[in-house]
This record gives structure tokens, C-alpha cells and sequence, in this order.
């Protein structure tokens, strides 16, 4: 069986797994206030070009996005997300749980645009409605496209513009800032966001999110928010010592870049096949459109998703390449795909 479902089947990096095993009896306090997420901290903020953030880190994106968003916003405060983002459809109602609406708007190709934010903030006028206050983004979105540097700007100013935080969720970032069309750099985003995070869960951690807070008004008391909400690990260097790992010779992006060459490889395969994709992802999630008896006769030797039903007779398909895709298992689906 070869598996396609998710970029988080394996286990981890071989350089994250050594250096779990050569730390294993060094003991440390817990809660995250150790040497290892000390040094990760740093690493990141010198990465990024950041040194005034405020760096957590958590195990889960939903755990990070409901912790940040239930922290930022006050009761009656709303987000603004487009109806595929992940918050939406993917997380069983965590924002909502935390008493904060989510206004959505259609997106076929998962992007907000700046206009539609206007919309969204004109059409909520008083006392009587919630107040939206945070802009909710992912790069890649859940349809795997990316955002340009030009297309975060527009946002950000907008944002900026209407009192709006720019909350940007990064659980696949290195896939968009190492594929092939991306212009964005890890130093453009505190520029352009109030928040955002970095994903490890889907790009060669066992686990782990590290969250960035730029706006000086969103800091406080944000520990207290991830104890509260459950996401204070008592073995928190855990979380340190992999981001430490996968900062070092921007192995996190060789990772991300490696998932997105095999993502290629497939897209470009389906293509001279002559099977349509549901969206243009130049990241490592493809979404190729099947016949039905195709599709179940697939699933025999593959492990994927299934991503809806354009018509009667096709189903669309999730096929997600990672940082442990083999080229072979590229080959071969590419080869079952074969009339």
C-alpha cells in the first residue's frame, strides 16, 4: 500500500529522531522553559528577522489556532476566513467553541481577497452584530494554493486599513515558501502579519507548531491562554529541541521543497494522462478529478483522500506528498493511472 493521505504518516526526520534519542536522559524544566525551546526561539526569530516576537510552541495547529484566536479577539469579535479555510471545515467548530463566529466567503481557489474583506466588515454595522477583528489566511490554503507576496500585501494593508488583526496559518509554510512559484521570503511575514505560525506536524516533526506573535498588544498573558486552553506540555523541550533541529541548514525547507518536487512530478504526470485537477497547487496536495470505477480500483493499492463529487460518475481526489515520499511511489500511482 502506498500512502498518499497526508504529509504526517511518518514518524519524523532522521536528524530530529537522533537528536531525540541523544537528548533522551538530559533533563530539563518543563513547560517549555528549557535550553532547547530557548535556543529554538532564537533560531527562529533570526530566521524570520523578528527579534522583538514572542515565540510559542505547541503541539497541534488546531490546538494553536483556537488558542491564538480565543486569546486575540474579545468575546463579541468575529474572524474572517474564506469557507474552505481549515478553521471552517476541519477543525469541528474550535473557534465557535470559543464563542467567536467565523464569517466566511466563497473561495474556489481557497484564497481570500482583499475586496471580499471590505465586504465582510461593511456588512456587520453595529451594536446588533459581531465585530469582525481578525483575517484568517493559510499558505498553502487547504486547496494547496499559495498566496503571493504582492497578494499579502494588498491583505496586510487592508487589514491595517479597517483595524483588522493578519493571522496567518503556517502548518504547510515551507511548502509555500519553497515551491516553484513562490517569491515570498520567511522575513516578508512579520512585516505583513500580527500572528502567525510555523507547521512542524506536516513537515518532519513527530509534532509541533511555533507560533509567532509580532503586535506588542497580543503578548501578554499568552501563557496563561495556552495553559488555560490545554497546550502547555510538561515535556515541552520536546517541541524546543525539534524546531532547534530543523532550523539548522534550513532543513525544514529542504523538506518542504522535497515534498513539493514529488508533488510535481505528479502534477505533471496527471496531466499528460489527461486527468483534469479540481485546483491549479503548485504545493503538495493535488487534487486530480477520476472516474468513479477508476477511483475504487485506485484504493486497492493507495491510501488518499476523497475530496468530493464534481458530477455522477467523477470523484475528486486528495493525494499529498511529503517530506518521506519516494520518487518510486510517484512511479508507480503514475503507473496505476495508466489506461
Amino acid at each position: 500500500m502506498y500512502f498518499f493521505r497526508n504529509d504526517y504518516s511518518e514518524g519524523a526526520l532522521p536528524q530530529v529522531m537522533e537528536a531525540l534519542g541523544r537528548t533522551n536522559l538530559c533533563a530539563t524544566a518543563g513547560y517549555g522553559m528549557d535550553p532547547y525551546c530557548r535556543e529554538a526561539a532564537e533560531k527562529l526569530k533570526v530566521r524570520f528577522a523578528c527579534p522583538d516576537a514572542d515565540v510559542h510552541f505547541l503541539v497541534g495547529g488546531t490546538q494553536t489556532n483556537q488558542t491564538a484566536l480565543s486569546a486575540f479577539l474579545r468575546p463579541w469579535e468575529a474572524v474572517i476566513a474564506a469557507e474552505t479555510a481549515h478553521i471552517a471545515t476541519h477543525e469541528t467548530g474550535a473557534i465557535e467553541a470559543a464563542g467567536h463566529k467565523v464569517c466566511t466567503v466563497p473561495s474556489p481557489d481557497g484564497k481570500l481577497r482583499p475586496e471580499q474583506i471590505r465586504a465582510v466588515a461593511a456588512a456587520h454595522t453595529d451594536e446588533h452584530m459581531v465585530l469582525p477583528r481578525l483575517v484568517y489566511l493559510s499558505n498553502s490554503t487547504e486547496l494547496g494554493t499559495i498566496y503571493s507576496r504582492r497578494e499579502l500585501q494588498a491583505i496586510s494593508q487592508v487589514c491595517r486599513e479597517l483595524g483588522l488583526y493578519l493571522y496567518l496559518d503556517g502548518a504547510r509554510l515551507a511548502q509555500a515558501l519553497t515551491c516553484a512559484e513562490s517569491r515570498l521570503r520567511p522575513e516578508d511575514l512579520p512585516d505583513l502579519c500580527d500572528a502567525f505560525y510555523l507547521g512542524g506536524t506536516k513537515n518532519g516533526l513527530l509534532f509541533g507548531e511555533a507560533l509567532f506573535i509580532l503586535r506588542d498588544s497580543l503578548k501578554p498573558g499568552f501563557r496563561h491562554a495556552i495553559k488555560q486552553r490545554g497546550g502547555m506540555l510538561a515535556k515541552g523541550r520536546l517541541l524546543g529541541l525539534q524546531f532547534s533541529t530543523v532550523m539548522d541548514d534550513d532543513l525544514w525547507l529542504a523538506a518542504g521543497r522535497h515534498a513539493n518536487e514529488l508533488a510535481a512530478r505528479l502534477s505533471q504526470g496527471l496531466r499528460d494522462l489527461g486527468y483534469p485537477l479540481l485546483a491549479a497547487s503548485p504545493t503538495n496536495q493535488v487534487f486530480p478529478v477520476l472516474p468513479d470505477a477508476l477511483t475504487a480500483r485506485l484504493a486497492q493499492d493507495f491510501s488518499f483522500e476523497h475530496w468530493g463529487k464534481p458530477d455522477a460518475d467523477h470523484t475528486a481526489i486528495r493525494l499529498v506528498t511529503s517530506w518521506a515520499t519516494r520518487p518510486e511511489a510517484v512511479d508507480a500511482l503514475l503507473s496505476a493511472l495508466r489506461p
